[in-house]
């Protein structure tokens, strides 16, 4: 496994991590058999594997997510070897609501501090200036260690900072070789700042592991109204699967494990993978011993530049045509 060595945080962050979207989540479809068995090995599993971040939210399940978590991360004894980062469901985040769902997560998660806690999406009416001094409140009162944002641009990122006085460690966002935007503005910031730039959805929801085409389509609920699973982005894509599949194969490595490399070759950026199972987990692991060569790199690069999906509304539009015939 490979580590960002140059952050000081207490647990060193594994380049890839583990992320927990699906523990305890229905919109996925995997059930109470996962949920009570499958995610206890899968956290298990990772911190053998060196991964360390391990990111939940209390909006996954309702909370449900995180007591997964902890309970996992307690039954091994695995609090000193993980990086734990949860965060703040984003409506009414005023300081007084921030300070106590921050503290109702850490007992959820079943820790005394929480490692990293983000603020899941940058409300539109409320403003850092109301947010982040809760989040200060929760540093200086040792419940949260780190503080972080999610989805936020690289303008309300540096505001979030200024409003919280310190450090805003992290910004969690859609990142991958199918959304290719933070790699303009937020990775160069994150390199030239000594911040994190957190990747969820770096193989985007599967539409990078070669598993799915126009004529066999995902059909659960989280991935049925993704865009990226339109017949449209199937061929806008073709030149970005044809050169991530050429390129993994000259590695004999999975194209997700490749797409997985080429984020990891971006500077100061984690990649936050789910599992559906321990096999799987074990393949995304792996990837962080994939070593791109340069011209590689650029060529994914420039396939992912050129990739257009469609519009989500076009999506949301096909479930319904699909599910009610027109």
């Amino acid at each position: 496994m490979r580590y960002l060595d140059d952050i000081d945080t207490v647990t060193p962050l594994s380049r890839i991590g583990l992320g927990t979207w699906q523990f305890g989540s229905r919109e996925w479809g995997y059930g109470d058999t996962y949920d009570e068995g499958e995610a206890d090995r899968i956290v298990a599993r990772a911190v053998e594997l060196g991964i360390s971040v391990i990111d939940t939210a209390e909006a996954y399940g309702y909370g449900r997510s995180e007591r997964i978590v902890g309970a996992a991360i307690a039954a091994h004894g695995l609090r000193d070897r993980v990086y734990v980062a949860t965060k703040i469901f984003p409506i009414l985040p005023v300081a007084p609501v921030v300070e106590n769902r921050g503290r109702a997560s850490a007992g959820r998660l079943g820790v005394e501090t929480i490692d990293l806690y983000q603020v899941h999406q940058p409300n539109p009416v409320i403003r850092d200036s109301q947010t982040m001094p809760g989040m200060r409140r929760l540093v200086e009162d040792g419940v949260v260690r780190d503080v972080g944002v999610s989805n936020y641009s690289l303008e309300r990122w540096k505001e979030a900072e200024h409003q919280l006085g310190t450090r805003v460690l992290s910004n969690q966002v859609e990142f991958s070789l199918a959304h290719i935007a933070p790699l303009d503005e937020l990775v160069p910031y994150a390199a030239a700042t000594g911040r994190v730039v957190i990747a969820w959805s770096p193989l985007g929801q599967g539409f990078l592991s070669g598993r799915y085409d126009a004529e066999n389509r995902p059909t659960n609920r989280v991935r049925a109204i993704n865009p990226l699973f339109l017949p449209a982005s199937f061929a806008s894509a073709a030149g970005l699967v044809g050169s991530l599949r050429e390129i993994a194969g000259n590695h004999g490595v999975t194209m997700s494990q490749a797409a997985l490399a080429w984020l990891l070759h971006q500077p100061h950026v984690i990649a936050i993978p789910g599992a559906s199972s321990v096999e799987q987990l074990e393949k995304n692991a792996a990837a962080a011993d994939v070593e791109l060569a340069d011209d590689e790199v650029a060529e994914l690069t420039t396939q992912a530049r050129r990739f257009r999906p469609p519009a989500r509304t076009d999506a949301i539009k096909a479930m319904v045509a699909r599910r009610f015939g027109r």
